[in-house]
Parts: C-alpha cells; structure tokens; sequence
C-alpha cells in the first residue's frame, strides 16, 4: 500500500515538474475565490424553468464538453466544445484542467439556464470544487454532483469537510452507488439536494438533465472519434 501511494506521488511530481505547475499558487488562488463564494439562495428556486448540467469526456489529449439545456422534459438547447488538453489530471485542481472548454462551450448557449448541474463537487471540496469555479466564472448558480467522495466524510446522509457540512448524500437507485451532492454557488444546501432528488427519475441514478448531457457527449464524441471516451 505504501509503496502503491509512494508511485502515485512520485508519478504526480513528475506531471508537475514536466507542465512547471506552481501548486501552491493555484492553492492561493483557489482559497482566495472560495471566500467569494454563497452559499444562499441567490433566486426562488421554486420558479425557474431552464436547468442545465455540463458534462465533459476526453479522447487521445483531447476535451469534449456539452451542455444540455432543459425546459421540463425537453431539451431545448445542446453545445458543445471540443478543445485541445493543455493542463494535467492532477485531483484538486479539475477546474484548471477543465473550465476554459466548459466556459467556452457555456458561452455559445442562446437559452442561458437558471441553473446548471456539474459532474463534480461543489463546496464538498479542501479548497473550490469545479461546480463553484464554474458558477463564480459565470455568476450562475450551480449544483456539483459528484459519483465519488473526494473530500471529507458521510455522516448521517451528510458530506462533512473539515467538520463543516458542505452538501447530502442522495441515494434513490437500488443497487447503485449514492450520489454527492454539494451547492457550486448561490444555492443553498438544502435547496441543491431537493432538486437533484425531484429530477431524479424512476429507474434511474442521475438527475434527468445531467443523464441527457451525458449522452450528448457520447454522442458527439462517436461523431468526432468513433470511439470510447478516454
């Protein structure tokens, strides 16, 4: 097991020192617009209409994002964005990897949603989860869902981080893994989970708009490579 870990971390040294990353300066810069962040309802969530999620696929050294906009059952708007990788995996800092091709693909709607769904965490994060990035990049508010705990711990259906509670664990598929929901930003806790649990459908795992999205991509990423995504 230690020397499994000690691989891992000698491996992330070597993406670091290859793409001369300054961790600690993007830590800085993470913490810094963390302190931005509400965690509130900026809007009657009651009320809105269009809801969208963003899902993003690789292949080869390549990003695939969509985003799938929602108005009820029907989609109402898809995008996509196709760009070249230019920053590594490395976990805690997806956003640097991932927001320039979300923000560019976000940035081609005509039907800008109310809210967006992300496939990752939110405030359920050490320092900023891609969800809140991606809503302070945008000034709307989002959810993070997320099919893994990255940070911190479950208790009692609740995600703590540094023994704060920072979202919910919703688990209404049998037999499958629960979901980790967080607020992104300007979206409560509360609120983000009672709408991911009303777009949830019967039968299914993720909530409706994050399903289609998913699926969008795939499809374009058939269209572009004919194959698996990375």
């Amino acid at each position: 097991m230690k020397k499994e870990k000690d691989n891992k971390s000698e491996k992330l040294k070597q993406i670091i020192e290859k793409y001369s990353i300054d961790l600690d300066k993007l830590k800085a810069e993470q913490e810094k617009l963390a302190k931005q962040l509400s965690i509130k309802d900026s809007i009657d969530f009651s009320n809105i209409a269009k809801i969208g999620a963003i899902e993003t696929g690789f292949f080869e050294n390549k990003i695939i994002t969509g985003i799938v906009v929602m108005l009820e059952d029907e989609i109402i708007e898809e995008k996509y964005q196709q760009d070249k990788l230019r920053f590594p995996y490395i976990p805690g800092f997806r956003a640097y990897r991932e927001l320039p091709a979300m923000l560019e693909c976000f940035n081609k709607l005509e039907e800008k949603p109310e809210l967006i769904l992300v496939n990752g965490h939110g405030i359920s994060h050490e320092r900023l989860g891609l969800a809140s990035h991606f809503s302070l990049s945008t000034n709307v508010p989002t959810i993070g869902v997320a099919e893994s705990l990255i940070f911190g711990e479950v208790k009692n259906g609740e995600i703590i981080v540094k023994g704060k509670k920072v979202g919910k664990v919703i688990h209404l598929k049998e037999g499958s893994n629960p979901l980790y929901v967080s607020p992104g930003n300007l979206i409560s806790i509360d609120t983000a989970a009672e709408i991911v649990r009303k777009l949830i459908q019967p039968g299914h795992k993720l909530p409706e708009p994050m399903r289609k999205a998913k699926k969008y991509v795939d499809e374009v990423r058939k269209e572009l490579f004919g194959s698996g995504l990375g």
